[in-house]
């Protein structure tokens, strides 16, 4: 790779001359570019004109070098080490040697996030952002995580190719990055990329063809509460088994059971007095048939409802949303028309929220959606929710559940 070389010495040069020295201080070793026979016939074949131009430069420049007369041919010798002449050396090698490689940016689905996630406090807001940051923080950290270490992790730095030794890997928290890490699984075919974006701060990027496989791994069993009260990214909890439930509840769970494996979105609607045990079924339903399906389990109150869009890097997605009839209100009413949730509610069933626009490599074509959905009484319900297509199952808990 060509090297920048200076004739005097500025601030610049030398604060990079030490991050430099960090690097290697750190365990960081340079890069060398080495001869590609292959890559060399390459340019020959396809590139010959100019392959004939820098070769007669190059050629031409040292034999000027070596033939001076005014001077010693000792004096011409050393000259051919000078940092021009270096220079001119390191803009051929660069030429002729292919660069090591590198992430591949057609690689479609790309995963990103600045870490640490930090939290905007604001008595106004609920930090839904800050939890699905949150959550797409902690995907990439388990993906990483099944990984393993990778087999090549490269910085560039300065017309510099520096490499970090496997072996003094330790943790991805512990490499140094002066500028832009790159490393690479090639078995999988996954390219990580950390950018340095401030003290203490990094962006961490995953770029693949194909990630939904290790991403469904990383987010098994995961849960995410919104709410204005407590936001948190966890694992479902169920107090109760659905085999403690009444016998017409089973019943229906074992109906619930199978549209989630017949349909690639589906909405359940349950309602019955308070007592009736209708939030602990919809939390048996997550932990014992959604969880092992690898569905990521978003639990909403009243203000994230409002707010919430579906994750596009998530395959499988359960919405849970209790008091519905306090959510999605006829919109007839005074009342339910200061307030955009019941709309909200309604493009989350229809499907128009998430997947109107699709974006190119995303996983959307294929994701599938749930949403369970309680209410003490569907009489506050606006007509509209209740539609053939938007609710597909609805029961009553008549039953005391203790």
């Amino acid at each position: 790779m060509a090297t920048r070389y200076f004739d005097h010495q500025d601030g610049q040069t030398t604060s990079t001359n030490l991050q430099s020295q960090g690097l290697l201080g750190a365990g960081w070793r340079p890069l060398n570019r080495e001869l590609d026979w292959q890559f060399l016939w390459h340019l020959a074949m396809h590139d010959s004109a100019e392959l004939s131009k820098k070769t007669v430069d190059i050629a031409s420049a040292i034999a000027d070098t070596l033939g001076r007369t005014n001077y010693s041919g000792w004096a011409n010798l050393l000259s051919v080490f000078s940092s021009g002449t270096r220079y001119e050396l390191d803009e051929f090698w660069s030429y002729i040697t292919p660069e090591p490689p590198s992430p591949d940016y057609r690689h479609v689905a790309p995963l990103t996030v600045e870490t640490p996630v930090l939290q905007q406090v604001s008595r106004t807001n609920i930090p839904i952002d800050y939890v699905l940051n949150r959550l797409q923080e902690l995907t990439i950290l388990k993906v990483l995580e099944l990984l393993g270490k990778p087999a090549l992790i490269t910085q560039y730095y300065f017309d510099r190719y520096f490499y970090l030794p496997i072996e003094k890997f330790i943790s991805w928290d512990r490499v140094d990055t002066i500028d832009t890490v790159n490393a690479y699984w090639p078995q999988q075919d996954i390219w990580l990329q950390i950018q340095n974006i401030g003290p203490g701060r990094r962006r961490l990027t995953l770029l693949a063809r194909e990630l939904n496989s290790l991403i469904n791994k990383a987010t098994y069993n995961l849960a995410v509460m919104l709410s204005g009260y407590q936001s948190r990214v966890g694992q479902i909890q169920s107090q109760y088994a659905i085999r403690s439930f009444s016998a017409d509840v089973q019943d229906f769970s074992d109906r619930v059971q199978q549209a989630v494996f017949d349909q690639s979105q589906l909405a359940v609607l349950v309602h019955g007095e308070p007592g009736t045990g209708k939030t602990a079924w919809t939390q048996a339903i997550a932990k014992e048939v959604l969880m092992p399906l690898g569905y990521v389990i978003f639990i909403l109150d009243h203000d994230a409802v409002e707010n919430f869009v579906p994750p596009t890097y998530l395959e499988r997605i359960c919405l849970i949303i209790n008091e519905a009839d306090n959510l999605a209100q006829n919109r007839a009413n005074v009342a339910a028309q200061s307030s955009n949730k019941t709309e909200h509610i309604l493009s989350l069933l229809d499907g128009t929220l998430h997947q109107s626009v699709l974006e190119e490599g995303r996983i959307q074509t294929q994701q599938r959606f749930v949403v369970l959905m309680t209410c003490n009484t569907m009489e506050r319900l606006d007509p509209a929710l209740l539609r053939k297509g938007r609710v597909d199952l609805i029961h009553e808990f008549v039953h005391k559940f203790v």
